[in-house]
């Protein structure tokens, strides 16, 4: 059975005799925060908070100490504590949630090993090697546990070691090339998780996380044509113009059938912006600056207006 909202109880209340007492109740059990979930929720926001201290106090350690430590003590204490992490794992096994969260402060923690190991040694490597050799090491992690905050550091794991690759080795590779990949990558990621749990028994992902996703590859796109206007003819800033379109479109159709006013929002505006960039590029005078100042507030107005009356639509 669907949850009751709150728009569903005023609607009912607003076409029926429902008596006040019987709202009130409906409110309480199906709506308002009860003591159980807020203690759930704080529970958790400490756990958080602590992990997070934890690694942070971790990193300071090392940072301040860093000439006083012999380098077989630096690394002997990262992987100690990468060790504890995993049986910390291992151990709470009735308890998901903080296996999860165990499991992603360990993967922070390899990434800080793989750091002090080429500090200590100075292997001479480049940077994307060591975000490439992290993001490897916890690729299974990532898949095991199917936790969207490790998912979020995996992905932008993966789109670092892809930007520092085209900077340090792929010296061939073009600018639109890289933004046309990274777009690409995104939106596979998205679709992955967007449809992969109704295809197989896997948990299906949160709103905020697929929203993620969704902002970092229209920001690569946004970015990359902003990037490509004016400079010349590129094979993949014209692959990246048709492909925009197309994810767009399917972003918004997505929106449309799904309820999903994000999408119906970042869309637009992403092509607000590239517009407006596009006739920046075609001058740069007052008049044109005039010009893009009031299609930038009419077009926001229009969706601004747009997304209420689609709201209001659905919940009617």
């Amino acid at each position: 059975m669907p949850k009751i909202t709150r728009e569903d109880i005023q609607i009912i209340t607003k076409h029926s005799n429902w008596p006040e007492n019987s709202v009130a109740k409906a409110l309480k059990n199906h709506v308002y925060t009860g003591k159980k979930a807020w203690h759930r929720f704080i529970s958790l926001f400490l756990l958080v908070l602590g992990v997070s201290f934890t690694v942070l106090g971790i990193i300071f350690f090392f940072a301040y100490n860093w000439d006083k430590l012999h380098k077989f003590i630096k690394i002997g204490i990262l992987e100690g504590l990468v060790i504890i992490g995993v049986l910390g794992v291992l151990v709470a096994q009735r308890k998901p949630l903080i296996q999860r969260i165990i499991l992603t402060a360990t993967t922070m923690l390899v990434g800080v090993l793989y750091a002090v190991f080429g500090q200590v040694y100075q292997t001479g490597a480049n940077a994307y090697d060591f975000f490439l050799g992290w993001t490897l090491f916890v690729t299974v992690w990532a898949i095991v546990s199917n936790f969207p905050p490790l998912w979020v550091i995996y992905i932008a794991l993966v789109n670092i070691t892809v930007v520092l690759y085209a900077e340090q080795v792929a010296n061939d590779w073009s600018e639109m090339y890289v933004f046309a990949l990274l777009f690409t990558i995104n939106v596979l990621f998205l679709v992955l998780f967007l449809w992969l749990p109704k295809f197989l028994p896997l948990k299906v992902s949160p709103v905020w996380f697929t929203n993620v996703l969704a902002l970092t590859a229209i920001a690569f796109s946004t970015i990359g044509i902003i990037k490509g206007i004016g400079r010349g003819q590129d094979v993949f800033f014209n692959v990246l113009l048709i492909m925009t379109p197309v994810v767009y479109g399917l972003g918004i159709w997505y929106g449309l059938v799904m309820k999903r006013g994000f999408y119906l929002a970042i869309v637009p505006f992403s092509i607000i912006i590239i517009i407006s960039a596009f006739l920046l590029n075609e001058s740069d005078d007052a008049g044109m600056l005039l010009t893009i100042g009031v299609f930038i507030v009419t077009a926001v107005t229009f969706l601004i207006r747009f997304l209420n009356q689609i709201q209001k639509k659905w919940a009617s």
